[in-house]
């Protein structure tokens, strides 16, 4: 980026993690323009937007105290575990109160991303088009290209499923979480969902007062923890200085067990992994309705014939004898088998190098989950996983980026300062973002972090940041 660049900076997303980038590049004085496929802001909890991935009965999986914004909090009438109608609703009054709307550019898809030149700060050239209404589609006249002094990615990690591969073919729905909305779906079907992870279980939860039948296949044991705990939303009991990783991961497994019991004894495998070091499951609704014999806890997927879904031989949970009157851990009938897999990173407008990101892996590689190596006018936002780090921690993300960009287009010696900051932090040692928990080896883990360390090292950063400019503006003064 050159200095005194007039150029705004371009937001892709206007999701949480693009509603933070716009607000922080605001105040900081630096012009941006945003984009955005849905009608509004909102991202993925705008139900009909057309990459949303959320379903009717979603609600948040933390607290809203733990996961608003700090600078714009939640109405104090919001229930501790509010819906997305009230989350659209709140992301809606975020952007009215600070007065983003009007520069975001609602349907409009970002199709290619590509830098000015090879120099580290060239800005970037931005190929968008204008998305029709009806149908999601655009015609080649409504393309537009647009140049930017940089590039911020906030589209989010939760809208490209990830499909696995099944031996033989299922002759019945097989779909996947991204494309069920509403309960009434399952309506008097067979139904098998594949994954235990929070969609998974909710769906279960979901076709248990609709469908036929419910089973729920895993492969994996998993960690319950409810949403209540002595009568408090789970994640404010522990909100103080954190523990150390062992003695949090002792007492609080203890507690668990207090609460929720052991879940091999509802049929699901002993977990390989101590709590937290795989994200949680925070539904203790399931294992009710498992105690229940509404739903059947299933071994993971051998293959598929016809209607019939074979499974491996393993632990499966106790209730009726499953779907079609197949003994448990066998097979089963189904109708509809959603599969509950998860997502895959996808940012397909913008060419994997300039992302760090290598072939085969999951995420790219960049320092704070946020920069890359090779340029200075490209940051990634909302590419970070944690339990309880709230958009509070996305808003902290675009702190840093809102000031580092603004330092750079100043021109002047305190902003050198401060990129200088930055820079050698960039190209430093990485902090280490794992708190002292030994996360499992899965690709869904591959950008996980905790909460405590990485918003520690965030907001030291800009810590830094500001004692270096602070610093530069207190010499200029004696100088004078």
């Amino acid at each position: 980026m050159t200095e005194l660049d007039s150029r705004p900076v371009a937001i892709i997303g206007a999701g949480p993690s693009g509603l933070a980038a716009a607000r922080n590049l605001d105040r900081q004085g630096v012009p941006w323009v945003g984009f955005d496929l849905a009608d509004d802001v909102g991202g993925l909890w705008n139900i009909d937007s057309p990459r949303s991935t959320v379903y009717d009965s979603a609600h948040l999986i933390s607290s809203a105290r733990t996961t608003e914004f700090a600078e714009f909090p939640m109405p104090a009438d919001t229930p501790d575990y509010p819906d997305h109608r009230r989350l659209l609703a709140y992301f809606r009054d975020f952007a009215e109160h600070f007065g983003l709307r009007d520069r975001f550019r609602f349907g409009t898809e970002v199709v290619r991303a590509e830098p000015l030149g090879a120099a580290r700060d060239s800005g970037w050239r931005l190929t968008v088009r204008n998305v029709g209404d009806d149908d999601n589609t655009a015609s080649s006249d409504q393309v537009e290209v647009g140049e930017f002094s940089a590039l911020v990615i906030a589209n989010g990690t939760l809208s490209e499923p990830n499909i696995p591969r099944f031996d033989g073919e299922f002759s019945g729905e097989l779909i996947h979480t991204s494309r069920y909305k509403y309960p009434q779906e399952l309506a008097g079907k067979r139904v098998l969902v594949v994954g235990g992870g929070n969609s998974g279980c909710d769906i279960a939860v979901d076709a248990v007062h609709h469908a036929a039948s419910v089973d729920i296949s895993v492969r994996r044991g998993y960690h319950f923890v409810p949403k209540y705990i002595f009568g408090k939303p789970a994640d404010t009991l522990n909100t103080g200085t954190p523990l150390p990783a062992p003695i949090k991961q002792f007492i609080d497994s203890r507690v668990l067990k207090a609460f929720t019991g052991d879940p091999t004894r509802f049929g699901f495998p002993e977990p390989d992994h101590k709590i937290y070091e795989s994200h949680p499951v925070v539904n203790s609704l399931v294992l009710q309705h498992v105690g229940h014999g509404d739903i059947t806890v299933r071994p993971d997927i051998e293959r598929f014939d016809g209607n019939t879904v074979h499974f491996r031989a393993g632990r499966a949970g106790p209730g009726r004898t499953g779907a079609g009157g197949a003994g448990v851990g066998s097979s089963g009938e189904y109708d509809l088998v959603m599969l509950a897999t998860g997502y895959v990173l996808n940012y397909p407008f913008i060419d994997r190098e300039y992302l760090d990101w290598s072939e085969g892996a999951a995420a790219p590689d960049l320092y704070l989950n946020i920069f890359p190596s090779a340029r200075d006018d490209l940051a990634v936002l909302g590419m970070v996983e944690a339990s309880g780090i709230g958009w509070q921690g996305r808003y902290e993300q675009a702190d840093l980026v809102a000031r580092y960009l603004s330092a750079r287009r100043q021109g002047t010696a305190a902003g050198r300062d401060v990129v200088v900051v930055v820079d050698s932090s960039r190209r430093g040692p990485r902090p280490d973002l794992t708190g002292g928990y030994k996360y499992l080896g899965l690709d869904r883990m591959a950008y996980y972090v905790n909460k405590s360390a990485y918003r520690g090292a965030v907001t030291d950063l800009v810590a830094r940041m500001d004692a270096a400019g602070r610093g530069r503006a207190q010499g200029e003064g004696r100088g004078a």
